[in-house]
């Protein structure tokens, strides 16, 4: 099979840490193919959508990639499109995902590019809000002022951001907080999304690995000790964790609307039990998952790959013998 991965340049790969990595390793390993794709080089020809791709070989020694030839590749003819582009979700992003749509039906897409434009990261949880702490999105900063006087405590993040950036703690007491609020809502003219603070963050910010409503298993994030954000590539601990019969329970209530919107692999986070973001451009915690598990969580994902890629091949009429 060959897979196609729309993804960022590989320089900006960790492969110690990586999903796509791992994914891509787990590829080679099961005998397919990994196509390297960026965003611009997905282009719109006579009505069909196509890839300039280079295929991919990856290493865990280094150099940890090698590149073939470029080709350009009609991309319903091979069998996974990986959509595994980093946020943010920027203008370009946008136009990708819209000349994508050209596949639906066609080829199988990970995840679906209308799920990415309807799933902002902080908004999405929404759906499930009675599952959330306490929060509010707004851009008006009295009302945000009034919020953080009502819960004492809260946490600010800006709707366009990725892996911890521009996250902050909001505080009456803290002199900064009218400050924050003024920068983060660009004066009153920009959205953001306000929680009420959960002490619970301290003990683990828990990444949920989810694959087609199913749980994979779950890491937890301990944020250093000078840090309110837990993620890991700011510095985060990475602990093995399980799984609590009311985090199973919400993922088995969220699972009809994923599988809806085509978010078929999605990272959930939760805090004490409460879910504060479903992350669905590029989930990473699969590398950690799989040494906390001790096995290769990407083989199980390539696995389902595999068998629902099959969906999509044409069956073709049986010649009956002469």
């Amino acid at each position: 099979m060959r897979f196609v991965y729309v993804m960022d340049p590989v320089d900006r790969i960790l492969p110690e840490r990586d999903t796509t990595f791992a994914f891509q390793r787990a590829t080679q390993r099961r005998g397919h193919a990994s196509l390297h794709c960026e965003p611009r080089d997905v282009f719109v020809q006579d009505g069909d959508v196509w890839g300039r791709v280079r295929e991919l070989r990856v290493s865990d020694s280094a150099p940890h990639f090698a590149f073939g030839g470029a080709q350009d590749v009609r991309l319903a003819d091979v069998e996974c499109v990986f959509i595994r582009k980093d946020p943010p979700f920027d203008s370009e992003y946008l136009h990708v995902s819209l000349m994508l749509e050209n596949l639906r039906g066609r080829t199988l897409i990970v995840n679906d590019p209308r799920g990415l434009r309807d799933a902002n990261e902080k908004l999405y949880a929404l759906h499930f809000a009675r599952h959330m702490p306490r929060t509010l999105v707004t851009s008006d900063r009295d009302r945000i002022h009034g919020f953080v006087a009502q819960v004492g405590v809260a946490v600010v993040k800006p709707l366009d951001g990725a892996g911890g950036s521009g996250v902050m703690v909001l505080s009456r007491a803290d002199r900064n907080t009218r400050s924050i609020v003024d920068y983060l809502t660009r004066d009153g003219t920009r959205h953001a999304m306000v929680q009420e603070y959960l002490a619970d963050v301290r003990a683990g910010d828990k990444r949920v690995l989810v694959l087609d409503g199913e749980i994979l298993g779950a890491i937890n994030r301990i944020a250093r000790e000078d840090d309110v954000r837990s993620n890991i590539h700011v510095g985060g601990r990475v602990e093995p964790c399980d799984v609590t019969s009311r985090e199973r329970t919400i993922v088995s209530e969220m699972a009809p609307r994923l599988a809806a919107d085509g978010l078929v692999f999605v990272g959930l986070d939760f805090i004490g039990g409460k879910l504060t973001e479903v992350n669905v451009t590029s989930p990473t915690g699969v590398q950690e998952l799989s040494r906390h598990l001790g096995r290769d969580v990407s083989e199980q994902v390539l696995a389902w790959v595999e068998r629902r890629a099959a969906d999509y091949r044409p069956v073709l009429p049986s010649i009956p013998p002469a």
